[in-house]
């Protein structure tokens, strides 16, 4: 994994940067979360709005046109702008995982032609898993053909963040003389080749980020974008990628907790029914179950930039972050289950007002994606209670019981 020169600010720098990416929220993501989701459209006005103001390349070296900060910075602008609309977060989040990819492990050809579009809004994705394997993505049974030095991609992928919308995807299948299913490598796709074709994306939440199917048909793909050589994507996944997409996402849901916790607060202390003069704050009961919702979104922050500050240095040691996997696949599991937990207790606070369609109600959806979000919280606690008692991690082994 090639070293990373992120620079790490200071408490009153984070401030300042947190406050223009959420003037950028304020201004344009939160004004769209609504049509998004009710013409389940791509959020590219958002995103376009990002990268100009350079939250796109936030960590990417400035080397590259990126803004070269740290993952403190990264995490809390995933929080800031899971709170204005949660497609456009975790598209966000897959963005910068596929760049970092790149950061990482790119040759210096591809660090130059893949990252520096990015600056002016360019953007990247994962696509992993596959439908005969579903959520055990470091198994996958498609496989690339050879085509003299270079390569050709006949596949489908089950759910692609970005899907028909990214410019590149950073793409997982088998190469020709792998030995087993997990012996996997990665590649970067041009977006725009025109045997990629999108599935449709017709989803309970986050009908924004368009994860639906991928089809490649006939994609040829030279060997200069084979990233770090073949049968390495586990290691890759593991050492760089997955801490880093399980931290943002987990940040991503912060922000979508603390969003419904803000609104069902003012809906409390704004609604007074009139029969008895009193606001819904005025219930005991009502108090105690945002109260339970506070302290629960309590929990998380100082876990979140505890985590962050060790990413950045674990990388400032020269240490792999995927020495973080598990401690960053507990965060994803606690961060995404409260969150469901305070979107839980605004809709019930809320009654017939969080019902109908609307904020609650939308956040409502979007927020048990991050339950099923890979590694699905069912699966990760396996692999986390595995670990704990000194179990390999596989969770079957082909051709075994």
């Amino acid at each position: 994994m090639t070293a990373v020169n992120t620079t790490t600010v200071s408490e009153a720098s984070y401030e300042a940067l947190i406050a223009e990416v959420r003037r950028t929220v304020d201004e344009v993501i939160r004004p769209n979360a609504e049509r998004i989701d009710r013409e389940g459209v791509f959020p590219a006005e958002n995103l376009q709005a990002l990268a100009d103001a350079g939250w796109n390349s936030m960590i990417i070296p400035t080397e590259y046109d990126g803004l070269g900060l740290d993952y403190r910075a990264f995490a809390l602008a995933a929080e800031e702008i899971g709170k204005g609309c949660p497609s456009t977060s975790l598209i966000y989040v897959m963005h910068v995982g596929a760049a970092q990819t790149i950061v990482y492990y790119g040759s210096e050809d591809q660090k130059r032609r893949w990252l520096k579009p990015v600056r002016t809004g360019a953007i990247g994705t994962h696509s992993m898993s596959e439908k005969a394997t579903g959520g055990h993505t470091w198994f996958n049974l498609s496989e690339a053909k050879r085509d003299g030095n270079d390569y050709v991609l006949d596949l489908e992928k089950s759910f692609t963040t970005s899907g028909g919308h990214a410019d590149f995807y950073v793409l997982q299948t088998r190469t020709p003389g792998a030995e087993k299913p997990t012996d996997l490598s990665y590649f970067i796709v041009d977006g725009q080749d025109p045997g990629i074709t999108a599935g449709p994306w017709e989803a309970l939440g986050v009908r924004g980020n368009q994860s639906g199917p991928l089809k490649l048909d006939g994609v040829k793909v030279p060997r200069a974008d084979l990233l770090a050589g073949e049968n390495r994507a586990i290691e890759i996944a593991f050492n760089g990628v997955d801490p880093l997409y399980l931290l943002g996402i987990g940040s991503a849901w912060i922000g979508v907790a603390e969003e419904a916790l803000s609104i069902v607060v003012n809906r409390v202390k704004n609604t007074v029914h009139r029969d008895f003069n009193r606001s819904l704050a005025d219930y005991q009961v009502i108090r105690q179950q945002l109260a339970q919702a506070k302290i629960a979104l309590s929990s998380l922050k100082p876990w979140q930039l505890s985590l962050a500050d060790k990413y950045n240095r674990y990388e400032a040691e020269g240490r792999l972050l995927g020495e973080l996997w598990y401690e960053a696949t507990e965060f994803k599991i606690h961060a995404t289950e409260v969150a469901n937990q305070v979107v839980s207790i605004a809709m019930d606070v809320t009654g017939g007002y969080g019902y109908k369609k609307g904020t609650i109600e939308r956040l409502y959806r979007d927020v048990r994606a991050g339950l099923v979000l890979a590694p699905s919280n069912h699966l990760a606690r396996e692999l986390v209670g595995k670990d704990l008692v000194g179990q390999p991690p596989e969770l079957f082994t082909p051709g075994g019981d």
